[in-house]
Order: structure tokens, then sequence, then C-alpha cells
């Protein structure tokens, strides 16, 4: 039995992989959502609390885990997996591949913020950048759970980089709008493969179902 363990991203909190949770239950998997301190009511974490709390997760499962971060969350499951030993594959969802040093604002090419203290605003009108695809109910749904999200997770480097040991998916997401898919392409050129899906940014929202077999192929690829 294999767990997946699914990381929200920015300003996102675990509730929103409900419906690919489901799907995935009904495919024979375990999973695990676990919250990143760095988002909430009023967050003030950062990369370290955010991948000890993964790190923490990871060693509670006994079974083998493939682990997936969301957009933000590929920054803390790439430190947090390397110091785990039971996890076979990393799956990076539209989401950042930092290499050791690197952080968010590193990747874009922008200089670190002076202050790291603080909220990041959120991204500029979400419903076309995160939820394109969705129904203008189910982005009102969605847009209505979002939260803050801290600088410091945006501004702080990862200390390791886990997946230059553990196999490694890139999943593009093609009709993104929050990370553009030459951005997702110039990173996923660093994992051991590359999958793609025709959705815009968060397609466990849009194509839970697609996208939890697509999960499926890899695990079992792992």
């Amino acid at each position: 039995m294999t767990t997946v363990m699914l990381v929200h991203g920015a300003w996102h909190r675990p509730t929103c992989w409900a419906k690919l949770e489901t799907e995935l239950h009904a495919l024979g998997y375990d999973t695990r959502s676990p919250a990143l301190p760095s988002s909430g009511e009023h967050p003030t974490a950062g990369i370290d609390e955010d991948a000890a709390v993964l790190a923490t997760e990871l060693a509670s499962i006994e079974e083998p885990v493939v682990l997936l971060g969301h957009s933000y969350a590929g920054i803390p499951i790439t430190e947090a997996a390397a110091g785990a030993g039971n996890v076979e594959r990393l799956i990076y969802l539209a989401a950042y591949m930092p290499d050791k040093g690197q952080s968010m604002y590193t990747l874009h090419g922008i200089p670190d913020p002076e202050d790291m203290s603080g909220l990041f605003p959120l991204i500029s009108e979400p419903r076309t950048s995160l939820y394109g695809d969705l129904t203008d109910a189910e982005a009102e749904q969605a847009m209505s759970e979002l939260v803050q999200q801290t600088v410091r997770s945006f501004a702080e480097k990862v200390h390791a980089a886990a997946w230059r040991d553990i196999p490694s998916t890139y999943i593009v997401t093609e009709q993104d709008k929050a990370i553009p898919p030459a951005l997702q392409e110039k990173m996923a050129a660093q994992a051991n493969e590359i999958r793609r899906i025709t959705s815009a940014h968060s397609p466990f929202l849009s194509q839970p179902r697609q996208l939890a077999a697509l999960i499926d192929k890899v695990a079992q690829s792992a």
C-alpha cells in the first residue's frame, strides 16, 4: 500500500484536496493532507517550519509515500523529503522545484525582499489565475476558502534538494495562468519524467478524477 501525501499551495488549506482524496481513495490509496503553518489566518512561519511539519508527518507513515506538492508546496517538499527514508516518488504539480539555495524569488529571477516579515498579497485576479477552468460557483467557493500567506515562505531558501536523490515527476498544467507553462517546463527539465494535463492551475478541483488517474500511473511506475 502506498500513501499519497498531498501538500497544498500558498493561500490554501488542506480542504482543497477533498475531491482528489475521494478519487484516490476509490483507487485504493491512503492519503494525508497536512496543513502548512505558512498559510492561515495570522501566519508567521517560513520554509523551515513548513518542512518540519511535513517531516513529522512523513515520519508517522510506515508505508512508502508518494509526496505531491502543488504550486508553492514544491518548495517545502523539496526540503522535507531530503531527510525522509520512505518517499519513493516526488510529484511537482504546477509547482516550484528549487535547487539547494533557491527560493520562489530566485526562481522568478527577482531580488530578495529587504523585509521578510508580514504577509504576501494574494495573487491578482485569483478567479482567472487560480481557477480559470472552474464554474463561477465553484470558483467562488474556492476563493472563499483562501487564507493569508507569509512573505518568509516565498523568500527563504531551501537547504536541500530532495529531487537530486529521489525520483521525481513534474506535472505541467498546460493552461495555467498563475505559474506560466514556460516556467513550469524550465523547472520540469530537472525531473526524471514530465507529464502534462490540459487544465488551469488547480486540476484537483476542475479534473479530480483525471488527476487521480495520472497520479496512479506515476505511483505504479514508482
